[in-house]
């Protein structure tokens, strides 16, 4: 079979045992240097990858990607509006809300909630938090009831469970014959839900009948709008309040939850850059073992130049060396990055249940496992990087080769 000359000697060279070892152990380090970097950047990146697609199915699945409140926090007619709002194409379906912050006490411990006041069937339509319910009824929140469903952290916190009696404390005063009281209010617990996430230890739902009736307030505070394209919220929904009639008051989920998404967005970008250092003292390292493996190699220069070879044959000779080990090198990161961001969830949660500790806790973190999600096209810039440090890496020691005298190399033969 035909084979070039450059590429014949190039992987013999590549191949051939070397009688000095600290040349073949500096050829060592590099591949291994290039494949732990590639690993290291495909890992990474697809766990930032999975942080991302988190925050976009549980967080952004339970937060509004946008609201439309009265400009008194009171909107009477809300299914007009509601039929209103259905008409624009970008949005997905509409839900009222009336929201509240107290206190949740039961049994002698207190805890901070955000109290969300829904209609369980338009709910379904927005949120995910149907389709994480652990214990209990979705249905339970009827009018009239004051049934609650809690986050699944918030319930074990305060020893809640289904059938138990929790006290609401909203930091609004009661004004009474004994005086000036909080207003307080009882519900049953009729569920828990968890969606792995901060929210868990926070929130709570209860009908927005009964939700209107402890708030004292005529329809309800808003709509909570969900749009096809979570990135174009922002602008649609200031587009949608200026077409509407009457005066609104708009929110997004960038005011809620942007500064976390872009938190993750330059982390991501700012890690990426930090472990391509890696690949770049790789790189390095094979400059070194080029420089030396020309040094060894005068004499095999001198030969093959007496014999009639271009400088440019000698150049592609050494740079099929450093080619073959940063191929090398990648390919084997790349297997290795791809088969630990494939498992690296289950060897997590492995790792937790073997050493009974909790790598991410909710209460610090928003989610409480380590998500994963493997994007091909971050696996292939990764790739063509690597190999492309790893060819201009060669360039150098390859043109040193190719202006060495044969006169002088045998001279000092």
């Amino acid at each position: 079979m035909f084979k070039p000359f450059s590429l014949y000697v190039g992987l013999r060279y590549t191949a051939a045992k070397r009688n000095n070892n600290f040349i073949s152990f500096i050829s060592l380090v590099s591949m291994l240097g290039l494949m732990l970097g590639v690993a290291a950047l495909i890992v990474v990146l697809s766990v930032m990858n999975g942080f991302d697609r988190e925050l976009r199915n549980r967080i952004l699945g339970m937060v509004p990607h946008g609201t439309i409140t009265g400009y008194d926090s009171s909107i009477h007619d809300w299914q007009q509006l509601a039929a209103k709002v259905a008409m624009d194409s970008r949005i997905i379906a509409s839900a009222p809300f009336i929201k509240a912050q107290g206190m949740l006490a039961y049994n002698g411990r207190v805890k901070p909630a955000f109290v969300q006041g829904v209609d369980p069937e338009a709910e379904k339509k927005v949120s995910i938090v149907t389709k994480n319910i652990n214990s209990g009824d979705w249905q339970a929140l009827q009018p009239g009831k004051f049934n609650i469903i809690l986050g699944d952290l918030l319930a074990r916190y305060l020893g809640l469970t289904i059938g138990d009696k929790v006290t609401l404390v909203l930091p609004e005063a009661s004004v009474s014959i004994a005086g000036v009281t909080p207003r307080l209010k009882r519900f049953t617990v009729a569920g828990t839900f968890s969606v792995g996430a901060e929210l868990d230890s926070s929130l709570a739902y209860i009908h927005i009948d009964d939700a209107a009736k402890i708030k004292r307030m005529q329809g309800v505070e808003g709509l909570r709008l969900t749009f096809k394209d979570l990135f174009a919220a922002p602008i649609a929904v200031r587009e949608i309040a200026v077409e509407l009639e009457g005066i609104y008051q708009i929110s997004d989920w960038t005011r809620t939850q942007g500064n976390l998404f872009q938190a993750i967005q330059m982390e991501k970008r700012m890690v990426g850059l930090l472990l391509f250092l890696i690949v770049f003292v790789a790189a390095f390292n094979i400059v070194s073992t080029l420089v030396m493996v020309v040094t060894d190699k005068k004499s095999d220069i001198a030969i093959l130049r007496t014999l009639g070879a271009t400088q440019g044959l000698i150049m592609r000779i050494f740079m099929v060396q450093g080619i073959v080990i940063g191929t090398l090198g990648t390919f084997l990161g790349t297997v290795l990055g791809v088969t630990l961001a494939l498992t690296i969830s289950d060897l997590v949660s492995f790792f937790e249940r073997v050493f009974g500790v909790q790598v991410l806790s909710p209460d610090v973190y928003f989610i409480s496992d380590l998500p994963s999600q493997l994007i091909w096209a971050d696996v292939l810039t990764i790739i063509v990087v690597a190999l492309s440090i790893s060819f201009f890496a060669t360039l150098y020691p390859a043109f040193k080769a190719s202006q060495t005298q044969p006169a002088e190399a045998l001279r000092n033969e």
